[in-house]
């Protein structure tokens, strides 16, 4: 009888012990990319720093390029838990599920005030697949900015790229820059640079502010700022360390990195004029390298022809894709993006 009592009462100590566990006390994190200078060391590492400050986690912040990650394994990362928190290229990830692109299909949202209705009519759709597939949860969706062309061959129109090798990060851009007669070269963001230097690719797609912190202007000549995207970028978390917290703590943690996206917006706004600017050696250039690239001016014809890719290629491209995939795909998608940004896929 004692034997058991005391059985029972290590058993119930035990349950309340479990019952009462504090919030995880660690946080592996995998940020962006170290050469995005503006990003990881102006708003991203700052944050994580702040955040081990100001609360009890330990906090373990690399880039991905320092963990020698590739970018498009980020959703099988963050799945296995082999990090708690990762910055996600959506994008490049999507080859895992190409449900995440549609977020940010290639011509579809080319400003950042139409970008910003579509990831809001999309965010739940996403995250709720993103917990179903991937196990993982969504802290933050945000943006590069207007994704824009540099090659290190003259241009002067989008018709210049034919024939030429251009670097694309996403399935949708592919399709457009075969759509205008070009080779696609899938490279993340780091390996870029040499890729441009040695003659792999001819051209970059990249927001400004990107493409002159990672010093793209160096190894290339012709700056085209015709905006086919915004490089959507998110942070997710492993939807098992999320559900360690304890409901304050998620509150908190929900706050924290809201305030980050917000931070991520703004510099998307207000950071890419004046890197556009120090690409070419135009003022004002108060933030970024200054560069002496030449402009190519942005015609309304190539603007059109990018607006025309998105219903000859780009929609029945994805459909088909993701529809494979996920049935319902094309109809989610016509049901938030789709009614924000005035398109169908039929």
């Amino acid at each position: 009888m004692m034997k058991a009592l005391v059985a029972t009462g290590t058993l119930g100590a035990l349950l309340f012990g479990l019952a009462a566990e504090a919030d995880p006390t660690t946080m592996r994190v995998a940020g962006n990319f170290g050469r995005n200078d503006k990003h990881v060391n102006g708003i991203e590492r700052p944050f994580f720093e702040q955040l081990a400050e100001d609360t009890d986690i330990q906090v373990n912040y690399n880039t991905m390029d320092t963990l020698g990650l590739q970018a498009a394994d980020a959703l099988r990362l963050i799945s296995s838990g082999a990090f708690d928190v990762m910055s996600v290229q959506i994008g490049m990830a999507s080859r895992d599920d190409p449900f995440f692109e549609g977020i940010d299909l290639i011509g579809v949202s080319t400003d950042t005030d139409a970008l910003k209705k579509a990831v809001d009519a999309y965010r739940e759709v996403f995250d709720q697949r993103l917990q179903e597939r991937f196990n993982a949860k969504v802290m933050t969706l945000w943006p590069f900015g207007p994704q824009v062309f540099y090659c290190n061959a003259p241009i002067e129109t989008l018709a210049d790229l034919e024939g030429l090798k251009v670097r694309s990060f996403t399935p949708s851009m592919s399709a457009l820059i075969e759509h205008l007669g070009a080779s696609p070269v899938t490279l993340q963001f780091s390996e870029v640079y040499p890729a441009l230097q040695r003659g792999v690719a001819n051209c970059g797609v990249t927001s400004p502010t990107s493409g002159n912190s990672g010093k793209w202007p160096e190894v290339t000549t012709h700056f085209l700022p015709l905006s086919v995207s915004g490089s959507v970028q998110g942070h997710f978390m492993n939807l098992d360390y999320w559900n360690q917290f304890s409901p304050e703590m998620q509150a908190e943690l929900t706050e924290r990195f809201q305030a980050m996206e917000d931070d991520f917006w703004e510099l998307a706004v207000t950071a890419n004029q004046d890197a556009m600017n120090c690409n070419v050696g135009a003022e004002p250039c108060e933030d970024n390298t200054p560069y002496d690239m030449v402009m190519v001016q942005v015609s309304e014809a190539d603007a059109q022809r990018v607006k025309d890719a998105v219903g000859e290629v780009v929609l029945p491209l994805w459909k088909e894709t993701c529809n494979r995939v996920y049935p319902e795909c094309s109809q989610v998608w016509n049901d938030t993006i789709g009614v924000v940004a005035g398109l169908e896929i039929e």
